[in-house]
């Protein structure tokens, strides 16, 4: 079952973290530890475009869904991520219904957009699969998810949500609070949030967001969010290794 669906079909938040170590070792520890998606971080870590396919393939084939966030809006990797397989893709600083609109475009087929047809890639199984089976997956199957991490793309929140071909969106409250310089507890941005998840809830589209911890993403849940990703894996592997070493303490010979 594809993520869209799943995210539709169900009442549970789907659990994923952001990898951005580019090691397949990582990817399928995630996978045993039961996480649900995985999302390959090409915005903020080293991932390469050829870390990012064999993520997805990895993390595809141990049963995890695998989004990509690409580097920026501009749209230059939507074409090569789609046919490596992706489940979807996160596209950041969307700030308003026009670059929403763009964004779509280069992930819908024509006529609803513009994206290139490419049945020889992973996506349209190397050719094997019938031109038609590709392009349907592409159009109804993809995850198609703008990131709204400033004041003025929720400002603009229904705009953007009422975009055509979008079927997700993620709320990005690290930057929102950067570029406000507001904490996330503060009552204009829970607004903001709060009106987001009802226009998003209204229009049965899923709605994400990052967590810190377990606890944040508990409460993420109860608010009505549909999939989380909580910490990443360098995050999760340097606070293990801290407490190990935390814990071990001084070591005196005897």
């Amino acid at each position: 079952m594809r993520m869209l669906q799943r995210l539709r079909d169900t009442d549970t938040c789907l659990v994923g973290t952001w990898v951005k170590i580019p090691a397949l070792e990582t990817v399928e520890l995630l996978a045993r530890a039961g996480f649900d998606f995985v999302v390959a971080d090409m915005e903020h870590s080293p991932m390469t475009l050829e870390s990012t396919y064999r993520a997805i393939v990895v993390a595809q084939g141990l049963g995890m869904h695998a989004l990509v966030r690409v580097p920026d809006a501009g749209g230059s990797h939507l074409q090569r991520v789609l046919d490596a397989g992706a489940d979807g893709i996160l596209v950041p600083h969307v700030t308003g219904p026009a670059d929403a609109g763009r964004a779509m475009s280069g992930m819908l087929f024509p006529p609803r957009g513009d994206r290139g047809l490419g049945t020889t890639s992973r996506a349209g199984t190397w050719g094997l699969d019938a031109t038609a089976d590709y392009v349907r997956r592409g159009d109804e199957e993809t995850l198609r998810i703008p990131q709204l991490e400033d004041l003025k793309a929720l400002e603009q929140a229904e705009e953007i949500l009422d975009t055509p071909g979008l079927n997700a969106a993620f709320l990005g409250m690290g930057d929102l609070t950067m570029s406000t310089g507001l904490s996330a507890t503060d009552p204009l941005l829970q607004r903001h949030a709060d009106n987001l998840l009802k226009a998003a809830r209204a229009r049965n589209i899923p709605l994400g967001t990052a967590c810190r911890d377990a606890a944040a993403a508990r409460e993420a849940a109860g608010r009505g969010f549909s999939f989380v990703m909580i910490g990443n894996d360098a995050g999760i592997f340097g606070s293990a290794a801290a407490e190990i070493r935390r814990a071990a303490g001084s070591l005196p010979r005897t």
